[in-house]
C-alpha cells in the first residue's frame, strides 16, 4: 500500500525547521497541497502531540505525526520529510528527530496497514542508508515503489 499513498511530491529533502511545530506543519502542509487532508489535520496533529507528548517519536530519528481520520483526513497519504538538522521533540529516547513520515488515513484498516508496511520498510537496513544519503527524493519513491513489486 505503501507504494499507492506515496508520490514525488509527498517526499522532502534537506528541509531546515526551527522546531517540532514546524516539523509537523510542513512534512502536514505537503498532504495538504496534494489534497490529501484538510488544513484542520495538521492542526489536530500538533494538538495531539501537545496534548499527549511525543510519542509519535516512534524509534531513534523517527516521528510519525498522524491524526484521527475525522479530524480532516480526505485520503490516505504519506509524506516523507529529511530535515538538514535533526531537532528535538522532547522524547529523552528517540530524540533528535531526522526524519518525519507524516501519515494520513481514512479508517483503521487503513491505518493499521500502513504502520504495518512503514514498520518493514524501517526495519529495512537498506532503505534506513537511503534515508541518511539520499540526495535526490526520486531515489526514494523508486526505493518504496520497487520494493512493492
Amino acid at each position: 500500500m505503501l507504494d499507492k499513498i506515496i508520490s514525488e511530491d509527498l517526499i522532502a529533502t534537506d528541509v531546515a525547521v526551527k522546531n517540532r511545530e514546524e516539523a509537523i506543519r510542513f512534512s502536514g502542509k505537503l498532504l495538504y497541497d496534494a489534497g490529501i487532508v484538510e488544513n484542520r489535520y495538521i492542526d489536530a496533529m500538533i494538538d495531539s502531540l501537545n496534548e499527549f507528548g511525543p510519542y509519535i517519536v516512534v524509534t531513534k530519528n523517527i516521528a510519525l505525526p498522524h491524526a484521527r481520520p475525522e479530524e480532516g483526513a480526505i485520503r490516505s497519504g504519506l509524506s516523507i520529510v529529511i530535515l538538514s538538522t535533526p531537532i528535538f521533540f522532547g522524547n529523552e529516547q528517540n530524540d533528535p528527530v531526522k526524519y518525519i513520515f507524516c501519515l494520513s488515513a481514512v479508517n483503521s484498516d487503513q491505518h493499521i496497514e500502513v504502520m504495518s508496511e512503514l514498520a518493514e520498510i524501517l526495519d529495512d537496513e537498506h532503505f534506513n542508508r537511503l534515508l541518511e544519503t539520499a540526495k535526490d527524493k526520486h531515489e526514494i519513491l523508486n526505493y518504496i515503489k520497487e520494493r512493492n513489486e
